[in-house]
């Protein structure tokens, strides 16, 4: 197997609120990364169908026409959608990471904030529920679970992928690795408000957070590093502005101003020695292309191997559940092994009678 590979970001601006549209949108660049050579693609956080920042600016008794909108756009795991990015994925044969809002069979209500990994056969090679979501995000997604901390081999080495936050989570990282990950995608949303820019204070600067995460997780993984953000458009602002009473509430002048003044989030690759490798893409559209070299994996790991010799693991413990959570199990009944043998076909049953 080759060492040297090319990966791609796809820093995109979805098409907000428009599972159809923005799958389409993917389908494109998946084709186009394709083209350009790379053999992994990875998509933003909640590509699909957008990212609900309207959470931030806003009480949530404002928000219920946007949830009604932003629940009835996210998709399932099986749905049309995640079938048109595996269609893609194994035409092109390209490995594709992407993230998802999804949504439940067992709630029409309950969404989760995922990410899904296709391999360049059409297979989903992992699915992962962000484990916990983070601020206000909790006004919109289910917690997930531990299923989906999974490392895959893919074409491109050893890959493993966290949403956002979870790269501030050290056990989080370390799981992944734990499974001697050589390749980690970060994806991240356009931006994160978190303060009104006039109010004072410190605001959250999200191109800062992304370095400082991505740069400890490449150091202390001695992995490449691919990071996508989403890029924020007036599309965004136009949408929300036209979703009813509620929503008008919203894109006033005090969060049209807010979001103006709020940092950007960006898209690079980071080699293993925590240095930029990469074009930086920030406020316009652009796919991210980096050739890497996993060689260069091995080498920082005589350093540190926190995953291996560099470690106590005789004073450290670390478990990980990855069963699925669900709401409720079903069990056959005990006189059939299904009601379909339990109770004869209805027709049989008559001529029975007669």
């Amino acid at each position: 197997m080759p060492s040297t590979h090319v990966i791609a970001g796809a820093h995109l601006a979805p098409v907000f609120l428009d599972a159809a549209a923005t799958t389409a949108k993917a389908v494109d660049a998946i084709g186009e990364a394709a083209t350009a050579g790379a053999e992994l693609v990875a998509f933003p956080e909640s590509f699909i169908p957008g990212f609900p920042v309207w959470a931030a600016l806003s009480a949530p008794i404002h928000n219920h026409d946007l949830f009604r909108r932003f629940v009835a756009e996210s998709i399932t795991i099986d749905g049309p959608e995640v079938g048109l990015l595996r269609r893609a994925a194994r035409r092109h044969g390209i490995t594709v990471s992407v993230g998802i809002s999804e949504k439940s069979h067992t709630s029409v209500g309950s969404i989760w904030n995922s990410n899904v990994v296709i391999g360049p056969d059409g297979s989903i090679l992992n699915h992962h529920r962000k484990i916990v979501p983070t601020f206000y995000e909790k006004l919109i997604w289910t917690p997930g679970d531990g299923h989906g901390l999974t490392v895959t081999d893919t074409a491109v080495g050893r890959l493993g992928a966290l949403i956002c936050g979870e790269n501030t989570n050290p056990l989080a990282r370390y799981t992944l690795m734990a499974q001697a990950e050589q390749v980690h995608v970060s994806t991240y949303p356009p931006l994160w408000p978190t303060r009104d820019p006039a109010a004072g204070g410190k605001p959250y600067d999200l191109e800062a957070a992304i370095r400082v995460r991505a740069g400890a997780h490449s150091f202390e993984a001695k992995v490449f590093n691919l990071v996508v953000s989403a890029v924020f458009d007036d599309r965004v602002k136009d949408e929300l502005a036209t979703l009813g009473d509620d929503a008008a509430r919203i894109l006033g002048d005090d969060a049209a101003r807010i979001l103006d003044g709020t940092a950007r989030g960006v898209s690079l690759v980071i080699d293993p020695f925590a240095e930029v490798i990469s074009d930086v893409l920030r406020d316009e559209e652009g796919l991210l292309i980096q050739e890497i070299d996993l060689d260069q994996c091995v080498e920082p790991k005589q350093f540190h191997d926190v995953s291996g010799y560099y470690n106590r693991f005789d004073i450290f413990d670390l478990t990980v559940d990855r069963r699925r959570v669900a709401p409720i199990a079903f069990t056959e009944p005990r006189f059939g092994a299904s009601a379909a043998a339990a109770y004869p076909d209805l027709d049989a049953d008559l001529e029975t009678a007669r």
